[in-house]
């Protein structure tokens, strides 16, 4: 950490304090008024205005700024960063923890003994970049409409977040983990069913372990339960040193196929870290976040005092994926009665992306499983409502299995392998595979 203090981030200049979060209400000034693009100006823009300037100038260059950075990305980003979630009444709020301010954004409110469903992204990305896809899918829409929605953003994560100060220690994976009861008690939820990415699903598996009763259950995707060892830690390391930011992440985020035929998909979202995640504030986590320990957890039985996940939980990996041996790790250290193993083929490093639709339908025969959806309108289907008895409902005990249900969609095929017997010797694991 001593050498973060002499490295140098370059970064786009962000907006002016004043003018983050109002890009609407100046571009609706701007049409009023005729204005335009600023002139050519050698003053530099993180300077404050003269006393002879007039203020509106800076809603000017502010905007003038924005527009070059849209030019520059060639489109990639949106034209507002309110389109990159759905459409909805989300409200913005910040939650002061223990361990420093979390930005956190919400919809909904909570629905009697309903849990809320809490997000946390990867590294590089926020709950905007990583979950936008996934969220705007219309059968996710049909879903969460019968739940409260709140996203998390980790410190200094979210678009427009000032720079943190000098100095500044950025919390360890545990913190972050123990800042979160803080959120569900500020908001009056009684549990969450989590979903995380990446450092995410590493944040929210902290939390169901020191928390257990305030998750209900958990889908983690691309998780690594393994703290990185010393030629890891230095490959990291030096990769830093010779490597843009954005290009040091990618790897964790994509598979090398995807990588190496540099797909639209990597290159709108090398832009996007680059231009709407401040960079030194990404270095802080992508450092806390490989000085990560081991996931104290273990499967009963394997050693003394095993300690694991209590609550149902769906592991989500892509076929190639940077993650694929951590999450089968992980999946071997679970209780496997109420596990969940969901290899997607044909989605790369980041399946909340590339098959948010496969992906919401295992999401949803998850709730369905835990008694919490009764049926869900399916539109591929005449409009008519899917039973959920083609799911075997988890027990609210969860020490009853998780089954999963055949495909009803002939164009795609999807192979499961589940036990419903209780005969036979050892524990009942559950896999499915899913082809695109």
């Amino acid at each position: 950490m001593a050498g973060m203090k002499e490295q140098q981030f370059t970064e786009e200049k962000p907006l002016l304090p004043e003018q983050r979060g109002v890009d609407s209400d100046m571009d609706k000034g701007e049409e009023a008024s005729g204005g335009s693009p600023c002139p050519a100006s050698n003053a530099p823009l993180n300077h404050p205005s003269s006393p002879s300037r007039p203020t509106h100038r800076w809603h000017v260059i502010a905007r003038h700024w924005l527009r070059q950075t849209r030019r520059r990305t060639s489109g990639l980003i949106p034209e507002s960063f309110d389109q990159l979630m759905p459409v909805g009444d989300w409200k913005e709020h910040d939650v002061e923890t223990p361990y420093g301010m979390l930005h956190v954004v919400i919809r909904g409110a909570p629905k009697g003994n309903k849990p809320a469903i809490l997000t946390y992204h990867d590294v590089g990305l926020n709950h905007k970049l990583c979950f936008n896809s996934f969220f705007s899918n219309e059968d996710m829409q049909e879903i969460t409409k019968h739940f409260v929605v709140c996203h998390v953003d980790a410190p200094g994560q979210q678009i427009g977040a000032s720079q943190m100060p000098p100095g500044y220690q950025y919390p360890t994976m545990d913190q972050l983990a123990s800042m979160l009861p803080t959120v569900v008690q500020h908001f009056g939820f009684k549990s969450i069913v989590g979903i995380g990415v990446g450092a995410g699903a590493y944040i929210l598996a902290k939390f169901a372990l020191i928390f257990p009763d305030l998750v209900e259950g958990l889908v983690l995707l691309n998780i690594d339960p393994n703290g990185k060892g010393w030629i890891d830690w230095a490959a990291t390391k030096l990769s830093g040193l010779t490597s843009a930011l954005p290009d040091t992440v990618l790897p964790h985020l994509f598979s090398q196929e995807e990588l190496m035929n540099n797909t639209e998909l990597v290159q709108s979202y090398r832009q996007q870290i680059n231009n709407t995640v401040n960079q030194f504030n990404l270095q802080l986590f992508w450092n806390m976040y490989n000085s990560r320990r081991d996931l104290e957890m273990n499967r009963s039985g394997t050693v003394i005092n095993a300690k694991t996940l209590k609550c149902p939980a769906m592991l989500v990996v892509g076929d190639n994926a940077p993650a694929e041996e951590g999450v089968v790790e992980c999946n071997s250290k679970l209780d496997p009665t109420n596990t969940t193993f969901l290899k997607m083929s044909d989605s790369g490093g980041l399946p909340q992306l590339t098959q948010p639709g496969k992906l919401t339908e295992a999401f949803k025969y998850f709730l369905q499983g835990m008694g919490y959806i009764a049926y869900v309108k399916d539109r591929r289907l005449s409009g008519g409502p899917v039973p959920s008895a083609s799911m075997t409902r988890l027990a609210r005990s969860r020490t009853a299995s998780l089954t999963s249900a055949g495909s009803i969609d002939g164009s795609r095929s999807r192979a499961c392998t589940h036990s419903d017997s209780t005969e036979g010797v050892g524990p009942i694991t559950h896999t499915m595979e899913v082809s695109c």
